[in-house]
């Protein structure tokens, strides 16, 4: 019975992973607005009814392809940071864990950056523009925040370790400042939470600018011009120590 139940739920894991890798190539050649239940179920040779089983609705497919999209790319930082930390454990070289911070963001930002230039339609189904009539249920949260939870831990060990550098508030924008604090991260100075967030939406307007062409005949090397931008961001975020 057992062995029964258990080839079953092989063959419905084979069925839907072939289901979302059709989905992501009408993804690659229509774009996410024109992706059909239909057109993928005749790609597969299936009957329409058979795919709903797996996929009621479009929106269901949609909604597993964006987890599915965040968990990758938030997968991706995680193992570049973890690398960097392990490497940077086996090192006996007190400068370089001095400047560990700024490494790991820049690190983490680099992998992100590489993981959209490889998945870019994927890249463009969570950081493009809206699918029209879609709305992501919360079940996409959890995925979404993989990214930013980890840059709020890289800051949160430099403040809680050897300190940063707190960046200027204007008094106009405390108010908010003080909110997102409460909100995001209660732990941090609200002059971080909010230098943090404008951050975290450059970094991803940067790739933006690079994947979807803004860049092109403006900015020729940019590996480095990313690398020198991410740098930045993070000593606009504080992480650099206080008397460098």
């Amino acid at each position: 019975m057992s062995t029964t139940r258990g080839a079953r739920a092989r063959a419905r894991e084979e069925v839907t992973a072939a289901i979302k890798d059709e989905a992501r190539r009408q993804l690659a050649a229509e774009g996410a607005a024109k992706l059909s239940l239909r057109a993928v179920a005749r790609e597969l040779g299936m009957v329409s009814s058979a795919l709903y089983r797996y996929f009621p609705s479009r929106d269901d497919l949609l909604t597993a392809l964006i987890i599915d999209a965040y968990d990758s790319i938030g997968k991706a930082a995680e193992q570049a940071d973890a690398a960097l930390l392990k490497k940077a454990a086996k090192s006996a070289d007190s400068k370089a864990g001095a400047i560990a911070p700024v490494r790991r963001w820049v690190t983490v930002s680099e992998a992100v950056r590489a993981w959209a230039l490889a998945h870019p339609h994927e890249y463009a189904l969570i950081y493009g523009s809206p699918v029209p009539g879609y709305t992501a249920p919360m079940t996409t949260v959890p995925a979404a925040s993989r990214i930013g939870l980890l840059f709020f831990g890289i800051v949160r060990d430099a403040y809680q370790g050897r300190g940063i550098a707190e960046p200027p508030l204007p008094e106009e924008l405390r108010p908010e400042a003080e909110r997102l604090g409460a909100d995001l991260a209660p732990d941090l100075p609200p002059a971080v939470v909010a230098a943090l967030v404008a951050a975290w939406a450059q970094l991803f307007g940067l790739i933006g600018f690079e994947l979807f062409g803004q860049f092109n005949r403006v900015v020729e090397d940019r590996a480095t011009f990313f690398t020198h931008a991410a740098t930045q961001l993070a000593h606009g975020v504080g992480l650099v120590l206080p008397r460098e």
